[in-house]
């Protein structure tokens, strides 16, 4: 057991290595610096060891405990009506049932499991169960901290705190366990990546369960959570003795993996199938413009289920609320005072709503698959004057995409401010509508520069930077921080106003000097 799990680790810590590796190579500011030989590097590789193992254990806690932040606890704490007790434990209970067939490691078929078990022909009981109950055990360890952190500062008794990472171990342990079963039964193999439409059905159930429900009032008591929780600590004991005595792992692993080999391909070929449905293939569609605006306007025409569906959704959807607002807050004269003060001091938070809701990366996705990697194989292409004028065009295009659905929530907030009460300064509700519009012009210009200046894709559409990957992290922690700042709507307005102005000046100069050298194809 001990050296299947040692040989475990080492197949993933060789690529995850590797992959730290090529991550710092494609750093512009040490691109050049490193040498080509950087894989045979001694020092370089026990420096990726160690970012390799720091990983291992940062990645026990981080899922954990930003899972509660913001899935429990987080949005948890929105919920006024309900007992901070009851509705920690009624969210915890719906998404711990998500969890168990959504997040599993025994049905996961990844590339260690196949170079293990396919290549290897390691066996495949053995590899699979000590995985497992690695994962288990992270899975314990990993929540342990954090469950009675965030419990007892929901008023959740220690007692039950410390049992919560083995009751959502139990959950787990009773799906895989029920998934072996059947797979007896009905030669049926569950594989989390491709989940059957009840699944789905019933994902959305318990999302609407966990979080529609506390909205109006409505949770489980105290005592029904905790007696539903731990009845999982006894059935995952009695489903670890099917897990440990069912006998075809590696039938079930064969299956899994058979594919593998060729799963990135039919990712691609899918990619490629979905973006080819959603393109107008209509050959009437045509422009009376010239060069590049001529370009630009039949590549918006013939996508325009790509690019504007969703954000009529997104808008029709903002406007849904919005009217639901308007109507409880007469219908409820008693919230008028509350969502008054949220308004004027909480216009941060909507820095988070509005990067959720942006569509930069599905804008630069498109231009890359159905224009640029053709394009960019062309040197005229990548001329300095051709490169500004062509990104003055498109960030003109992505800032009508995206101020559709901020016109609709700055023009919401601002009669929801009206209709709460108002404000004494008139200057807010002007204030509030072209903030709103401003984040929207700069998630617009941030993902359309980093695209220019980081292009990530290779010829075959594979993302290829981990500086990309880094800007978006990056830029996900900065946004999901505004939503714990608090200040008045003519102070963070204005600043966000003025914000946005120097950003869109300095994306353009940066733009212009760099992107001719690096919107290019990666190899």
């Amino acid at each position: 057991m001990l050296k299947t799990l040692r040989i475990s680790f080492s197949l993933k810590n060789t690529y995850r290595v590797n992959g730290i590796l090529y991550s710092i190579k494609q750093i512009p500011l040490l691109k050049k610096i490193l040498p080509n030989t950087l894989y045979r590097i001694r020092g370089l590789k026990i420096f990726a060891n160690v970012l390799s193992v720091i990983w291992e254990v940062i990645s026990i806690f981080i899922g954990k405990f930003l899972y509660f932040l913001t899935m429990v606890c987080g949005i948890g704490m929105l919920y006024e009506k309900a007992p901070a007790d009851q509705a920690f434990l009624h969210i915890l209970f719906f998404l711990t049932l998500i969890g168990a067939f959504m997040n599993t490691s025994l049905f996961n078929p990844t590339r260690d499991k196949y170079y293990a078990m396919i290549l290897m022909r390691m066996n495949a009981r053995e590899y699979t169960l000590v995985n497992y109950g690695y994962a288990i055990f992270k899975v314990i360890v990993g929540f342990l901290p954090f469950s009675i952190l965030f419990g007892l500062l929901r008023g959740v008794p220690l007692w039950f705190c410390l049992l919560i990472p083995l009751c959502v171990a139990g959950v787990k342990l009773t799906d895989a366990a029920y998934s072996l079963w059947d797979y007896e039964k009905s030669g049926y193999v569950h594989n989390e990546n491709k989940l059957r439409k009840h699944l789905w059905l019933f994902a959305g159930i318990f999302l609407a369960l966990a979080y529609v429900l506390p909205a109006v009032g409505i949770v489980l008591p105290v005592w029904a959570s905790m007696s539903l929780l731990l009845v999982f600590i006894p059935l995952g004991l009695l489903s670890a003795r099917k897990i440990l005595s069912f006998g075809y792992y590696r039938e079930i692993n064969q299956e899994l993996l058979s594919q593998i080999t060729n799963q990135m391909d039919e990712i691609k070929l899918a990619a490629k199938k979905t973006s080819e449905k959603a393109i107008s293939t209509d050959t009437s569609i045509t422009s009376k413009r010239k060069g590049f605006e001529y370009l630009n306007e039949l590549f918006i025409k013939r996508h325009q289920k790509i690019l504007w569906k969703s954000t009529v959704k997104i808008a029709s959807v903002s406007c849904f609320i919005i009217c639901g607002i308007l109507l409880a807050l007469y219908l409820v004269p008693d919230m008028k005072a509350d969502t008054n003060t949220m308004v004027l001091n909480w216009l941060p938070y909507f820095v988070f709503i509005m990067y959720a809701i942006n569509r930069g990366t599905g804008f630069t996705q498109a231009l890359f698959m159905n224009c640029d990697h053709s394009l960019l194989t062309y040197s005229f292409y990548k001329q300095p004057k051709f490169v500004l004028k062509l990104f003055q065009i498109r960030l003109r295009e992505i800032m009508k995409i995206n101020a559709v659905p901020g016109i609709v929530i700055g023009a919401g907030l601002s009669l929801i401010l009206y209709a709460s009460g108002g404000t004494e300064n008139p200057l807010n509700y002007v204030v509030l509508f072209i903030s709103i519009l401003c984040m929207s012009l700069f998630f617009s210009i941030h993902y359309l520069t980093i695209y220019y200046l980081l292009q990530p894709y290779n010829a075959g559409t594979e993302m290829k930077s981990g500086t990309y990957r880094l800007v978006m992290i990056v830029t996900y922690f900065v946004c999901y921080g505004m939503m714990n700042l608090k200040m008045p709507i003519l102070v963070f307005g204005v600043a966000c106003i003025v914000f946005c102005i120097l950003y869109s000046i300095v994306a353009s100069i940066l733009v212009y000097r760099f992107a001719p050298k690096t919107f290019r194809l990666r190899t």
